[in-house]
């Protein structure tokens, strides 16, 4: 008896190598689902097998203003309405089958919204099977002839595979039959169901022809759903208790030796034939949670997937029996996932669990989407950003997928009714994410040391024995009565051998006799097949030495291929860093064509800005050109005006000074007739009021007179001619002027030699000076412009820079003579006095002096 061995679950042997595998995009695939009614409005329309377009509703661009454009998106097929289900299976799942086969990991969902079709995709109806009875249908009719007795491979707890003898899986056998478990298999379809026995006519059947027939097979089932992130098994027999029900428990997520994911105390049915695994999976399928939705009658309210894995093992050297080398079992599995439709309350009106149901649905779609972004992100940017896969079951329990143990296929269902145009438009916004999405492409099994052909040999061994031995007239199977017999029947017959008489010489004479010649048959039958099996083992030598040869011919020719692998691998090396590069490269540029679609809406948004403030400018200067148009004739009408009245108070200034310089000179005549007349002591007679002198007379008796009057009678009074500054010296002067000043036109006008002029005061005329006079006028109380020269010294401050020190202050007056009111001293007397003829100055200058004051200027 051979001892069992346990299988490993690895679906890959030695360290990962992400670095330099090849990766190969999730493949995303799009079917449209008929109209319900040929009078809905459609929102999709096919435009090639690989491009869909996505018209946005007429009321949706009514009430957005036309925001929504045409948009396309492209996949890698697209089936239209009229796409049956072998064609759809033929395309997608069939691929994923045969990987299967060859020891391959894959993934298949369907994703939409609610009622777009993914259950029916998935499962399919009666006449119209879907992509799991289709699956599972090509699967047994491939490896049919070829599976192990039931039993053979028994799975573990901790996501293993153990292989056990021949006698122990009798024994397993004999055990579960009597105990009544073990459903039986159906031996043909007629048998069937009758809910899934015409799923697919014998017309659709399909095979795969590349299997590996020195190997034996057995495939097991499994049936979960994911509830409100939760996980349940569908296949679990809980034991039902009427008085009190008890929920059905959740199941928890592990990893095992390998970092694969599997559900712990999950139940996984070995099952021989189609119609066993399909009436596993409507056992599953009757347990599923489904509800009626104001959108779907039958929405699934969770997210399902069936788990088909397959154990294979090689047989052993003679080809008789399964190599019990736990080191040589492969188990590869295909899930079938089954993914609830997202969908908005506000349209299914869901309340209660309903509305607790479509929260953890969108959460996981949402997680689903988060994990798909992160792992483009990842492989465009070359970041490495962790990836949440433990936010949802669903992830969690897939992410070996993504990780690069198998093939990732998705199949987006669409419902093409406008009413669910803005949830298509998510769905195609994901899709278009994920199949930028690249995953890593699983290693292929490796190769069984021993010579491949070995049941084809043992069966031909068998046959062409079977057959030799029939032409010899001998049994072609010693254990088999009927032939014993039939070869005991060829012999000679024995005669009677009853003896009656003691004297009877014939009897035994002719049994010796017989015996004899059946024993020389006997011998010459050995001898006959001691030759053919000396001939056999000679060609079965022959044989073994012709396939020698081959052997190492095989091994020389593998050593080439394997040369020209590592050469065609490091070209594939190459050309995925070229790609990469490439990715790289057409990711930047579309990162730098955004930036400059960018910036060419700044730049036409900040033209328009700039010339709408360009027309206001133009506006605004127009206006001002205007205003000072405007101004200017109001300033010309205002300074007419202003020198017309300046001329007119002007002249009656001058008029006034006149006068009131005539009474003054008659004031002085008086004066100087009194005085007069006191020094001579004699009374003269008063003179009549002389007229008003003539300011010629005065001239030729011009004396300096002091800078103030005097009020003394003993000093006359003098007219000089011109009166020199006080600023006059032999110093030079800053002469300060503003430009605001008014030119007076005077006889006496304040004279500065070397003197440099300026109106604004600076630091290099205050440098080369050390005097400065500021020239400032202001109006008098009686009217008159009165002019003051504000003197001051410049020295030089510690800063650096120059500063005035105000010392003096003289004053300028203009009078005029003809004032409107003319007064007499009140000590002149009763009649006018005789004077001598003095002529007084008009303009006079009073100097004073006080505390200086101080004016700096810093460079």
């Amino acid at each position: 008896m051979q001892r069992p061995g346990k299988g490993k679950t690895p679906r890959r042997h030695g360290p990962k190598k992400t670095s330099n595998t090849e990766k190969d995009p999730v493949g995303v695939y799009c079917r449209i689902r008929p109209l319900g009614t040929e009078y809905e409005e459609c929102c999709v329309e096919m435009i090639s097998n690989t491009t869909i377009q996505l018209h946005a509703p007429d009321g949706l661009k009514a009430n957005r203003n036309g925001e929504y454009k045409e948009t396309q998106y492209s996949f890698k097929n697209v089936f239209g309405i009229k796409t049956n289900q072998r064609e759809l299976f033929e395309d997608v799942a069939k691929p994923l089958v045969e990987d299967l086969i060859h020891c391959k990991n894959g993934l298949l969902f369907t994703y939409g919204v609610t009622g777009s079709g993914k259950t029916f995709t998935m499962t399919g109806s009666p006449g119209e099977g879907g992509l799991l009875p289709r699956s599972l249908d090509m699967l047994f009719n491939s490896i049919g002839p070829l599976q192990a007795k039931r039993f053979v491979f028994k799975t573990d707890d901790k996501n293993g595979m153990e292989i056990q003898s021949q006698v122990d899986a009798l024994l397993e056998r004999q055990k579960r039959e009597s105990q009544q478990s073990v459903p039986k298999t159906s031996s043909s379809r007629q048998k069937a169901d009758p809910e899934f026995a015409d799923m697919i006519s014998p017309e659709d059947a399909c095979k795969s022809e590349n299997v590996d027939e020195d190997c034996c097979y057995s495939v097991f089932v499994s049936y979960i759903e994911i509830y409100n992130n939760y996980i349940y098994d569908l296949l679990e027999d809980a034991p039902f208790d009427p008085i009190r029900p008890k929920p059905p428990q959740s199941k928890i997520l592990r990893e095992d030796q390998n970092h694969n994911m599997y559900v712990a105390g999950c139940t996984e049915v070995e099952v021989k034939s189609t119609e066993e695994a399909f009436e596993v999976f409507w056992k599953g399928q009757k347990k599923r949670r489904i509800a009626n939705t104001q959108l779907n009658r039958e929405s699934s309210r969770s997210h399902s997937v069936f788990i088909v894995k397959l154990a294979q093992a090689p047989l052993d050297a003679d080809g008789d029996y399964i190599l019990q080398d736990k080191n040589q079992v492969n188990v590869s599995q295909l899930c079938l996932v089954d993914l609830a439709g997202s969908e908005r309350t506000s349209r299914t009106r869901a309340e209660g669990s309903r509305l607790r149901e479509a929260g953890n649905i969108n959460q996981s779609l949402m997680t689903l989407r988060t994990c798909i972004e992160v792992l483009r992100e990842n492989q465009m940017c070359g970041t490495n950003k962790m990836v949440p896969y433990r936010d949802s079951k669903v992830t969690h329990l897939f992410k070996n997928y993504f990780d690069g143990e198998g093939k990732v296929k998705m199949i987006v269902c669409v419902n093409p009714k406008a009413d669910d145009y803005e949830e298509t438009m998510l769905v195609m916004r994901f899709a278009e994410m994920t199949q930028e999405v690249e995953v890593a492409r699983p290693v292929d099994r490796p190769i069984c040391a021993l010579a491949a052909g070995r049941r084809h040999r043992n069966q031909a061994f068998r046959d062409e024995l079977s057959r030799r031995l029939e032409e010899r007239g001998g049994p072609s199977n010693a254990d088999d009565p009927a032939l014993l017999n039939q070869l005991i029947d060829s012999l000679p017959a024995l005669p009677p051998c009853e003896l009656v008489d003691p004297a009877d010489d014939q009897t035994l004479p002719r049994l010796i006799e017989i015996l004899e010649k059946r024993h020389r048959i006997r011998q010459m039958m050995t001898e006959q097949f001691t030759k053919t099996s000396n001939t056999l083992k000679s060609m079965l030598q022959q044989f073994d030495s012709q396939l020698t040869s081959k052997e190492n011919y095989i091994h020389d020719q593998r050593g080439k291929l394997g040369e020209k692998d590592k050469v065609i691998a490091n070209q594939k090396m190459e050309v995925e860093r070229l790609e990469k590069k490439s990715k790289m490269l057409e990711y930047k540029i579309d990162i730098l064509q955004k930036t400059t679609n960018i910036y060419e809406e700044d730049k036409r948004s900040l033209q328009q800005e700039l010339e709408t403030r360009e027309q206001r400018l133009q506006r605004e200067l127009s206006e001002r050109r205007r205003m000072e148009q405007r101004m200017q004739g109001m300033v010309t009408d205002t300074r007419l005006k202003w020198e017309k009245e300046c001329d007119r108070r002007v002249n009656a200034k001058q008029l006034e000074m006149q006068n009131k310089l005539w009474v003054k000179d008659e004031k002085l005549k008086q004066l100087k007739a009194i005085v007069t007349e006191t020094s001579s002591g004699c009374p003269t007679e008063r003179p009549e009021k002389p007229e008003r002198p003539s300011r010629e007379r005065d001239r030729p008796t011009p004396k300096k007179r002091s800078a103030s009057p005097s009020a003394l009678p003993m000093a006359p009074p003098v007219h000089p001619r011109h009166r020199r500054s006080h600023s006059a010296g032999g110093e030079k002067w800053v002469d300060h002027k503003p430009s605001s000043n008014l030119d007076l036109d005077t006889v006496m006008q304040p004279i500065i030699p070397n003197a440099i002029k300026v109106s604004t005061p600076n630091e290099k005329a205050l440098s080369k000076c050390h005097k400065y006079v500021l020239r400032h006028q202001e109006l008098a109380s009686d009217g008159e412009i009165e002019t003051k020269l504000i003197k001051g010294d410049v020295f030089r401050t510690r800063g650096g820079g120059q500063a005035v020190q105000f010392t003096d202050i003289e004053t300028l007056k203009q009078e005029c003579p003809t004032a409107s009111s003319r007064k007499r001293r009140s000590g002149s007397g009763e009649g006018p006095t005789q004077m001598d003829d003095i002529e007084n100055r008009v303009p006079m200058a009073s100097t004073s002096s006080g505390t200086g004051y101080q004016k700096r200027r810093k460079p």
